[in-house]
């Protein structure tokens, strides 16, 4: 027996009929690398849409056939985005930022078919074409003024490479109607940052990231409303710029696409654009933070920050809420969607000191409706929501990964369980803390040390601008914290004086048995302290007090 209500899949491309019908004014601005401005608005992104779909079509694209995207944030690539999934394709965002070796792999193993990409990235791609196996038309989203991005003198690039973005669009009359199907059907395709190994595959359906999008809006996880003017500073490339180009229409808010990162353009755009709402890993947040301090200008009508990507320290949070921005520190991961947790003020908020807010808001958050989450000891155990125990954290959940693509092998365990490979501590309000990474977490004399919790504790000393920590081997200890520190630009800080600071923050036996000064630390493509490395490099690193 069924109910008597209307069969409705959740299809991603009713998400840009809505905003098309109900808020197709509402702008969509695109601040290129060059330092132009172009504006469209939600009808606009809907019409180009409909012209990419037929022009996919007329290219030979099928549906389930990939289309790859090479490029940062700006209104083409959101239209090629949902031109591909209107016509039954699978938008494939690929990071720019990854080892070449990575690309080649990450594009033969989708089989992409063709490869949007911005001309910034064109030395790239024609430095990768020969090796990709499957790509069969190479389009430039912003071909310069003769309107392709033609080869050079004498170059032999086969495909559509000379074929510009809008000439593609301009050659077809927009009347086209989406391809429907079940709303099970995939309609993404994001790869893990492969820290590890190869990365792996997660492939979006079109009802988990219309769900994952119905829970982004919400007033405890990116509060987005009309009124909303959002700059997601998190790149298209990176999970899905953390679903807010999914979640922004159901909402109709005004979206600002930067390519440049500069903070004095950030903080330009934040002015001029009148922003409310941003989301970025805590690099960036760090960079504006030294910009705003040396330039002494504020940030506008920003009023939500989201931080996420890395665990954000307690200082940074600190200097935003005290300027009256709200900081929703989130957890998440590209097998989530990625959202898994944010943080928002709970119902008792005015009636926590400054400090109790601020303690609160170090923590990832609570999860929304459609993320169940656990602890689990070694053994695979359950453990108790106390504050105190720490173990494995899993996840399940409708936008959770069950399966990476194309490999044999489920990724849940036999109760649907996903181990996120995080350590963390869930307290009996619900929130969630993470302390490490499983594999980051430094084991000294049988006990844990979190890696991250002593980072940013450092990070919260003046003269700091940004910390690691990673094990070293210990004759008695099996491992002990080596502490590496990026100074402040101009800054004298001693080791001395970051361990005093230290002193007053994390457990004596915690404290780091050096601390070494380096000029730079390596990040991840995704702005993420790249730990793997800094393991190999110490690996064999002698204490002077060992």
């Amino acid at each position: 027996m069924f109910g008597g209500m209307q069969d409705w899949p959740l299809r991603i491309m009713r998400l840009l009929d809505y905003a098309e019908r109900e808020h197709g004014g509402r702008e969509i601005v695109s601040r290129w690398a060059d330092g132009s401005t172009t504006r469209t608005d939600w009808r606009g992104v809907a019409r180009d849409s409909r012209r990419l779909a037929a022009a996919l079509e007329r290219l030979g694209i099928r549906r389930g056939d990939r289309v790859a995207t090479l490029a940062m944030n700006h209104s083409r690539h959101l239209v090629a985005w949902y031109g591909t999934i209107g016509m039954g394709g699978i938008v494939h965002t690929v990071n720019p930022r990854l080892f070449e070796e990575q690309l080649v792999y990450i594009f033969n193993h989708a089989e992409d078919r063709i490869l949007f990409y911005d001309h910034v990235f064109a030395p790239l791609v024609a430095k990768i074409r020969p090796q990709l196996k499957s790509v069969e038309h190479f389009i430039c989203f912003d071909p310069g003024p003769s309107g392709t991005d033609a080869p050079a003198e004498g170059e032999s690039r086969p495909g559509n490479l000379g074929i510009g973005f809008e000439a593609l669009l301009a050659a077809e009359n927009g009347d086209y109607r989406w391809i429907e199907g079940d709303e099970r059907e995939p309609a993404m395709l994001c790869y893990t940052s492969g820290t590890t190994g190869n990365p792996k595959g997660v492939l979006y359906e079109h009802r988990s990231t219309v769900l994952h999008a119905m829970a982004e809006v919400q007033p405890d996880i990116f509060d987005l409303s009309r009124r909303a003017c959002v700059l997601p500073i998190v790149p298209m490339f990176h999970a899905a710029s953390w679903g807010l180009p999914f979640a922004a229409p159901i909402a109709g808010c005004k979206i600002v696409f930067t390519a440049d990162y500069t903070p004095s353009v950030v903080c330009d755009l934040l002015h001029d654009e009148e922003v409310t709402h941003t989301a970025a890993v805590p690099t960036v947040w760090l960079a504006m933070m030294q910009y705003a301090d040396a330039s002494g200008r504020d940030f506008g009508q920003l009023r939500l920050i989201t931080i996420g990507g890395s665990a954000a320290p307690p200082a940074m949070i600190e200097y935003f809420m005290k300027r009256g921005i709200r900081v929703g520190h989130a957890w998440g991961m590209t097998e989530m969607s990625p959202i898994g947790t944010v943080g928002a003020p709970p119902f008792d908020w005015e009636d926590l000191s400054f400090d109790e807010q601020v303690s609160l808001t170090c923590r990832q958050g609570r999860v929304p409706f459609g993320v169940e989450m656990r602890i689990v000891d070694d053994e695979g155990h359950a453990l108790p929501r106390d504050g105190r125990s720490s173990g494995r954290l899993q996840v399940r959940g409708p936008w959770v990964v069950e399966q990476y693509y194309k490999e044999e092998h489920k990724a849940i365990d036999a109760e649907g369980w996903f181990d996120t490979g995080d350590v963390a501590i869930l307290h009996p309000d619900g929130t969630m803390q993470i302390t490490d990474r499983s594999k980051d977490v430094i084991k000294s004399g049988g006990e844990w040390i979190s890696s991250i919790e002593l980072e940013n504790a450092a990070m919260g000393c003046p003269g700091v601008a940004e910390a690691a920590a990673v094990a070293v081997p210990h004759p008695k200890w099996d491992e002990r914290p080596l502490l590496l520190v990026v100074r402040k630009e101009g800054s004298t800080v001693s080791a001395r004086e970051i361990r005093d600071h230290l002193t007053g923050h994390v457990a004596k036996w915690w404290l780091p048995d050096e601390i070494i000064f380096v000029e730079t630390l390596p990040h991840t493509a995704t702005g993420k302290l790249l730990k793997t490395a800094l393991r190999e490099q110490y690996r064999d690193y002698r204490l002077q007090t060992a």
